[in-house]
């Protein structure tokens, strides 16, 4: 009997062993996942080498190199006009003729005054001759009295040498005279060529020839029409023709005004022109300096060579401009940045995944990447959002994400403004 109560007491201690073991080890395996659950995760990335580029994508409108209303010196009537609208002409080709009737009479008269005064310096140069010859008879005659009154004294009269003195002074004169006559005439001849140049220049005028080479790209006047003469910039007299410089056009850019510091003379745009299925490289050649009020951007120009023509002014033009481009430098992902106060900061994983709060020095920006330039090397891990949820020296739990290591930020240009082109005239 003694023996089975030792029995059943062995065995009921062997249970509750059992039993507290198993409630043992389930307890050290709760307390586990606790820890474990408590860590915090992140998401991170690594800080790597790559590219970081601005490109400015912005519509562009083409204009003629130089716009020129071309208007008469003189005015006429209209007696030949010799071009029309989309014409081609060159530097120096006739556009129209005028007809002024009084000016051909005005020229023939003044030809008529040249001729006039080379005459009279013929005549001038005649007296000339003459004089001298008198001169040289009298001062001769009046030496040789003058020489024979003083072998013989007496024998000339004292009247007789003051009257040979006096001719000789009075021929001197006449020659001095001639002399005077002659640059006259010399005087009036040079009057006379000016005028006959002045006149024979406005007939010239008559044949209104293209300043430049061009499109004629509107026409004012007929044949038979009254032309009033351009004689000053505040006429108000309508030109025969508008000439338009097609062979080199000016492809303004708005770039807007935070672009405006990239901007510089010599900056390579990629210009892609649909209407006629063409792409090229150009050059920034000049910027207006000066940020428009109403569109907030400026003018940039790059000079199209345009010799065949085919692109007209007024087509729009896709233009890319490469504004800051940083290779080969440290990048980090852009939500990685953390601003507090003025400082640009970096939540960075060490070996142990425990955070470290680092300030850094911040470079070009992207859309997606930012450059790093202090702070970090690179392979270090940073985190990637909600970084105000981490503190320093906290251990987390990475998750690591895969980021691309270059970065290309496009950024939509401004508009045109067309009404201060209109108001421009498209002239320059």
């Amino acid at each position: 009997m003694r023996s089975k109560r030792m029995a059943l007491i062995l065995a009921m201690g062997l249970v509750f062993s059992a039993t507290f073991g198993v409630t043992a080890c389930n307890s050290k395996a709760k307390n586990s996942e606790a820890s474990a659950a408590e860590i915090p995760t992140a998401q991170v990335a690594r800080a790597q080498r790559g590219d970081i580029s601005h490109v400015l994508r912005v519509a562009g409108q083409f204009q003629p190199y130089q716009v020129v209303d071309v208007h008469p010196k003189v005015s006429g009537y209209m007696q030949r006009i010799n071009v029309d609208i989309g014409d081609v002409v060159h530097q120096g080709q006739t556009l129209a003729v005028l007809e002024i009737p009084e000016l051909h009479a005005e020229l023939h008269g003044s030809e008529f005054s040249v001729e006039q005064s080379k005459e009279e310096i013929n005549r001038a140069q005649y007296e000339i001759q003459s004089a001298d010859a008198t001169h040289a008879a009298l001062h001769a005659q009046s030496a040789r009295l003058e020489q024979t009154s003083q072998a013989q004294p007496g024998l000339i009269a004292q009247q007789e040498l003051d009257d040979a003195q006096a001719k000789d002074l009075s021929s001197a004169a006449q020659v001095d005279a001639a002399k005077a006559a002659l640059a006259a005439a010399q005087q009036h001849l040079l009057v006379a060529r000016s005028d006959n140049q002045r006149v024979q220049a406005l007939q010239n005028y008559t044949n209104v020839v293209a300043p430049i080479d061009g499109v004629i790209i509107w026409r004012y006047a007929d044949t038979g029409a009254l032309i009033q003469g351009g004689t000053n910039s505040n006429s108000q007299d309508i030109p025969i023709v508008r000439l338009s410089q097609s062979g080199l056009l000016r492809l303004r850019v708005p770039v807007p005004e935070n672009d405006v510091q990239y901007v510089h003379v010599g900056d390579a745009m990629q210009v892609r022109v649909d209407a006629i299925n063409r792409s090229f490289t150009g050059k920034i050649i000049r910027f207006t300096r000066n940020v428009n009020f109403e569109t907030r951007t400026m003018e940039a120009e790059v000079d199209v060579e345009n010799k065949d023509l085919l692109i007209d002014p007024g087509m729009y033009a896709n233009a890319v401009l490469q504004l800051a481009r940083a290779q080969n430098v440290l990048t980090v992902p852009v939500e990685s940045l953390v601003l507090k106060g003025r400082r640009e900061k970096l939540y960075v994983l060490d070996a142990n995944n425990r955070v470290h709060i680092r300030d850094v020095e911040v470079g070009i920006q992207g859309s997606k990447l930012a450059e790093i330039k202090s702070g970090v090397a690179e392979g270090d891990r940073v985190v990637i959002g909600s970084q105000e949820k981490y503190l320093e020296n906290e251990e987390i739990k990475a998750l690591l994400e895969q980021e691309p290591n270059s970065d290309v930020m496009q950024e939509a240009g401004g508009v045109i403004d067309i009404k201060a082109e209109e108001n421009d005239g498209g002239a320059q």
